[in-house]
């Protein structure tokens, strides 16, 4: 095998790798109250604050799935490029996880972790986790060998 179809065999492992990191991650938002104890502060919130909520980590969840289930079905086009819709698809999903792994960094305060040992390491792992699976995603869309 030559080095081109080993390097696209292992971008499109890549690929279903991240599809199902994606469905696990769906699954796990819909247990996110539950896995953060927000019980109590989500029933201190407004009603309506209350449903955003609900409507958004359904809808994430939805979402992610839909990411996750276009990557495996189609993770050989993805890799090889094979149309500009794979291209655009890997493009848009990649923008998606880099700008969630640049979040981690610039919306939530440093206080929800410093100093604590466990959360930094979430802290840090949510965040090579989030990039990681950009850069899955900008190598399908935008390396070529040869």
């Amino acid at each position: 095998m030559n080095s081109s179809l080993l390097n696209l065999a292992s971008l499109e492992l890549a690929l279903r790798v991240v599809a199902l990191a994606q469905l696990a991650v769906a699954i796990l938002n819909l247990f996110l109250i539950r896995i953060m104890k927000w019980k109590s502060d989500l029933g201190r919130a407004s009603l309506l604050i209350r449903e955003v909520f609900h409507i958004h980590v359904v809808f994430i969840s939805i979402t992610l799935s839909i990411f996750g289930a276009l990557t495996w079905r189609f993770a050989y086009e993805i890799a090889n490029a094979a149309s500009p819709l794979a291209i655009w698809l890997a493009v848009a999903i990649g923008l998606f996880w880099l700008v969630r792994s640049i979040m981690q960094w610039l919306h939530y305060s440093a206080s929800h972790w410093r100093g604590d040992v466990l959360r930094t390491v979430i802290h840090w792992a949510l965040f090579l986790g989030y990039g990681a699976m950009a850069v899955v995603y900008f190598a399908a869309a935008f390396w070529r060998n040869g």
